[in-house]
């Protein structure tokens, strides 16, 4: 396939049908209307020789040639953008970039809200979340698929720079009727009872978990959730119980829920902000940071 044949609008479209795997809601993404975007579908069928998404009882699968296509293509979209823009001029003022940044959904919930208040009214900027696993997440920094990533402990070569923007703490939450909310809670109340977990949290593991098993003893984890925020939900209707970052608690602000510290010691910990050395002189990757410093700052 010669190179000066391709339409990169093409390619644009490839990216979206790959990633919503549904014709109407990909041109919605791209902002074509729903025929032109079948059409280009038709078009990359003819391109690549293949099929890419097929129609199945459970909507359109991509197929194995689709599956290979997408990172590659990804990453080449992103290197476009790059090129297109100039970073030496860059004004977020002016600016119609998109900064893709990993965080989870506590940081999320912390962070969005006063970093998008911060973002210039007049500004096309857009801001691309993402929350991937911590091995995932170095990946992705090295491929250059994300700007920055906030997170913590991640093990990373000497290519990902850091930088401290958070310290916390884990503490232990439960509805405000539990039957142990009105007293203290010690280490064998804390132990007896059952306990909900984030299943990709790397704080539950080492500031609570191995400080127990340290001290020879282990938790009942009766529930393993995806995400924080279906948390204050479970525990507003039950008695298990939960430990989390303490920021988040603090900001759930719910009078239906209880705070204690831990009944044992557990270092605090920092949450930190990663980005790849090839960025350390980006205009733009240096103002997402600052930004990032500065609502960090404020919280």
């Amino acid at each position: 396939m010669s190179l000066r044949s391709v339409d990169l609008n093409l390619l644009v479209a490839l990216d979206a049908l790959l990633s919503e795997r549904h014709v109407t809601r990909a041109s919605e993404r791209v902002g074509l209307s729903q025929p032109a975007m079948s059409n280009a579908l038709n078009r990359l069928r003819g391109m690549f020789g293949d099929e890419l998404l097929v129609r199945t009882s459970t909507g359109m699968q991509p197929t194995p040639r689709a599956i290979e296509l997408a990172e590659p293509l990804r990453q080449l979209l992103r290197q476009v953008e790059r090129v297109l823009e100039s970073d030496a001029g860059f004004d977020p003022g002016k600016s119609e970039r998109t900064f893709t940044i990993r965080m989870s959904d506590i940081l999320a919930f912390l962070m969005l809200p006063p970093l998008l208040a911060r973002k210039p009214a007049v500004s096309r900027m857009a801001y691309n979340i993402l929350h991937l696993p911590p091995a995932d997440t170095v990946e992705a920094l090295e491929r250059d698929e994300i700007d920055v990533a906030i997170s913590m402990g991640l093990d990373h070569s000497n290519s990902i720079r850091t930088e401290k923007v958070l310290t916390d703490r884990m503490v232990c939450v439960m509805r405000a009727s539990h039957p142990i909310a009105g007293r203290p809670l010690t280490f064998e109340t804390f132990m007896a009872q059952d306990y909900a977990k984030q299943s990709m949290s790397p704080t539950d593991m080492r500031f609570v978990d191995n400080v127990l098993a340290d001290m020879g003893h282990k938790r009942r984890i009766v529930l393993n959730v995806p995400h924080w925020l279906v948390v204050p939900h479970v525990l507003k209707r039950t008695d298990l119980l939960f430990v989390m970052p303490g920021r988040l608690a603090a900001a759930l602000n719910d009078d239906e829920l209880r705070a204690f510290d831990l009944p044992f010691d557990s270092a605090p910990f920092d949450w930190m902000m990663y980005w790849h050395r090839r960025y350390d002189q980006s205009n733009a990757n240096r103002w997402l940071r600052e930004e990032l410093r500065r609502v960090c700052a404020a919280l």
